[in-house]
């Protein structure tokens, strides 16, 4: 069976893990999910993530916790194959007045709401993290 969204199936993942309090979980590896983890570990909503390289490269994701209840309250996936979701410079949403952010593929890669308002970039909205 093909996968037919993979940054949708790594959101839901990520969202059931938490749902059961489960410390890590793992993931097939691509290089747009690598980064779009990166940039969940750099804005501080994931703990830490480990490539494992091999005949199916995977993806270790170690999920943070804060007082017993996940840091990641709610991740939704905004464009979609069957509908994609693009915005100017001007449109960038702001996710919770500011406390949460949006992940925007740029031309020059993956970005969250306000670095893409500060470089004065749109592109596509791939997911919104509170």
């Amino acid at each position: 069976m093909s996968m037919q969204d993979p940054i949708s199936s790594l959101l839901t993942g990520i969202r059931n893990a938490q749902a059961r309090r489960k410390p890590e979980f793992i993931v097939s590896s691509s290089s747009k999910k690598i980064a779009l983890l990166e940039l969940l570990v750099r804005e501080g909503y994931i703990d830490s993530i480990t490539v494992e390289e091999g005949k199916k490269p995977e993806v270790s994701i170690l999920l943070k916790y804060y007082e017993g209840k996940p840091v990641i309250r709610e991740i939704k996936r905004l464009s979609k194959p069957g509908l994609r979701e693009y915005v100017g410079k001007k449109d960038l949403p702001s996710i919770n007045g500011g406390l949460g952010i949006a992940v925007v593929s740029t031309s020059k890669g993956l970005m969250t709401d306000k670095q893409a308002r500060e470089a004065g970039l749109g592109g596509e909205l791939l997911c919104s993290v509170f």
